[in-house]
């Protein structure tokens, strides 16, 4: 009987063992279920940033949403005329001016872009209806006309450039859209200078 008794305590002893060891690891689970809520933080400051990048873009003022549009429309006419002038103009410096607006021009397009996507606001993406017009007429001219339309059209259009950037640079409210007016207004000068030469080159 003593044995038989002993033999159940034995057995009492060993479970009781074991039930402590599922408890150690039950409370690993424990500790691990409670690490997660980081996540659910996570996600709640990332909603917290979408709401400032809304507001970013709402809070802009009507002088910097109109030149964050021109900019982009003028830019993006910039790059496809320059296409154009780098195929169709019989004048190597037209070509070269032609090559010079293509890389420069995209180059701030893509800053202007990044710009936009930090703060959330939309650029439009083609060109408005005048644009269009100015480049359907020039893609129609051949040759010594075209390169006289395409210098033409470079003075003009990099002579109000030049005034919309520097009117953002001392009036726009938004910091970066008028820093990157300030530092764009460098090569807008350069290209009005190279636009001056390539038309002398072809009168």
């Amino acid at each position: 009987m003593k044995n038989s008794i002993l033999a159940l305590l034995a057995i009492a002893a060993i479970v009781a063992c074991k039930k402590n060891e599922t408890t150690a690891v039950d409370r690993n689970t424990d500790s691990t279920q409670m690490a997660t809520p980081v996540d659910s933080a996570r996600k709640t400051s990332d909603s917290a940033t979408m709401s400032n990048t809304a507001n970013a873009a709402n809070s802009l003022s009507d002088q910097d949403k109109k030149f964050a549009d021109a900019a982009a429309r003028g830019g993006l006419m910039e790059v496809m005329m320059g296409q154009l002038a780098a195929t169709n103009a019989s004048n190597a410096k037209v070509k070269a001016l032609g090559e010079m607006m293509v890389k420069d021009h995209s180059k701030a397009n893509d800053e202007l872009k990044k710009w936009a996507s930090a703060i959330g606001y939309t650029l439009p993406t083609g060109l408005d209806a005048e644009k269009q017009k100015e480049y359907d007429d020039l893609k129609a001219k051949k040759e010594a006309e075209f390169d006289r339309s395409y210098t033409d059209l470079m003075v003009s259009d990099h002579k109000k450039d030049i005034e919309e950037f520097k009117k953002e640079a001392a009036e726009g409210k938004e910091t970066s859209l008028k820093s990157f007016a300030s530092g764009t207004l460098p090569t807008l000068q350069h290209h009005l200078m190279e636009s001056e030469k390539a038309k002398a080159a072809i009168k």
